[in-house]
């Protein structure tokens, strides 16, 4: 089975690390992405993977989008999306938003990986989860409760999580973080971005 990917090499290697006797191919860019004819599926895992055109084919595709809706970005029925935030790849299950086909099934199980199926919803749940998880310690922050370091070890020992609120952000991308929040934020005030969050996403 051969699958193609376009993404930068974090994605590219979290993806690939699956030994499932996958013949994995890597499209140059995003307009390359459907040059091959003979691949089973494609993977669009960077950032602006919600921009992209995927009417030149009606093979499973896999897009990276957390925020944007497939219905918002008017997408075929062949494609689906997934969390390809840094770390989520690499886990048993994920999280689809979309349709699945017969054909996306057989991927996904050549792949490993179990589903489950969420409402095409921004953030799927665990992103929407974490995303505010971070964003309220970065509340705390501005009020001076404590440090990021105190904050991530104490959020680690008292809660059991494999990462503190601000190592989570700068694994996913304080700018992911905040476009998210940005989007949920749209319909429900709990996502309110912090200042200094904001801050942090918007200035280089």
């Amino acid at each position: 089975m051969k699958i193609e990917v376009f993404g930068d090499e974090n994605s590219w290697n979290e993806l690939t690390a699956i030994n499932a006797g996958v013949t994995w191919i890597r499209a140059a860019g995003a307009g390359s992405l459907f040059e091959h004819n003979d691949t089973a599926a494609f993977f669009n895992l960077s950032s602006d993977a919600a921009l992209q055109d995927y009417s030149k084919t009606h093979k499973p595709v896999f897009i990276n989008s957390v925020s944007a809706t497939l219905k918002e970005i008017k997408a075929p029925g062949n494609v689906v999306r997934i969390n390809g935030w840094s770390g989520f790849l690499a886990r048993p299950v994920w999280e689809i938003a979309g349709s699945l086909s017969a054909a996306h099934d057989a991927i996904l199980a050549a792949l490993q990986k179990k589903c489950f199926d969420t409402p095409d919803e921004p953030g799927f749940v665990s992103a929407r989860i974490i995303s505010m998880i971070i964003n309220e310690a970065y509340f705390a922050m501005e009020e001076n409760i404590s440090t990021e370091n105190e904050i991530d070890i104490a959020m680690k020992l008292g809660t059991n999580y494999p990462y503190g609120p601000f190592e989570w952000s700068r694994r996913i991308g304080v700018k992911n973080i905040y476009a998210l929040l940005v989007s949920l934020y749209k319909n429900d005030i709990r996502y309110k971005p912090s200042s200094l969050l904001q801050q942090k996403a918007t200035n280089p």
